[in-house]
């Protein structure tokens, strides 16, 4: 059994980085101010889901594929960033709930799943708490006992975040407003991909 002391770093630790800003939450404050909280609910799902999956595969031996194989983690980076880029350009450029002829669509269950794993937030995040709260020798109950405490406290953030983005809803009817909101969350979302490259630079 985890330690209770451990255990409670591991929850201090997990709402800390689940709460703050990062891509997860800009997109789903994004998401609830133009499509509203319900239409979000897979977006949410998507999330909790695909992260719990995500870091119990980084626990189980994913995180030292990337130690060992430096090149695979680029690949990642990479493909973070060129979905990133897309997935903010969509958010700039979302249309206003009220116009009928509007192509914009909250991210689907699927497509929130599968961000999990070129999120560099949400790769960080796993491979570090992975490594301080897993124990090798105890590897089943304190894996079980972290995706729960996972799966429970990303649910808890990817709701405040789109019930936020909801309550601004009122707020931003304002056209000009919301294509402002929608620019700086954006700018916001490729902006969390700086901490990702600047970590990483060539040596001189």
């Amino acid at each position: 059994m985890m330690p209770t002391d451990v255990l409670l770093s591991a929850l201090a630790f997990a709402l800390v980085t689940a709460f703050t800003p990062g891509p997860n939450n800009a997109m789903l404050l994004a998401s609830g101010v133009n499509f509203g909280f319900a239409r979000t609910l897979p977006h949410i799902s998507g999330i909790t889901i695909g992260y719990v999956v995500m870091f119990a595969a980084v626990a189980l031996g994913l995180g030292r594929i990337f130690a060992i194989e430096p090149l695979l983690y680029d690949a990642l980076r990479y493909c973070s960033a060129v979905y990133m880029l897309w997935l903010a350009w969509r958010i700039a450029t979302a249309a206003k709930p009220s116009d009928a002829s509007g192509t914009g669509r909250p991210l689907s269950f699927l497509e929130a799943a599968l961000f999990q794993w070129v999120n560099p937030k949400g790769v960080a995040v796993a491979l570090a708490a992975s490594a301080n709260f897993v124990r090798p020798d105890h590897l089943a109950s304190d894996l079980s006992v972290m995706s729960v405490l996972v799966l429970a406290v990303s649910l808890a953030s990817a709701a405040t975040w789109a019930a936020f983005g909801q309550g601004l809803r009122g707020w931003l009817e304002n056209e000009q407003r919301r294509t402002w909101f929608n620019r700086v969350m954006a700018i916001a979302l490729i902006a969390s991909l700086w901490p990702l490259f600047a970590n990483h630079a060539p040596a001189r």
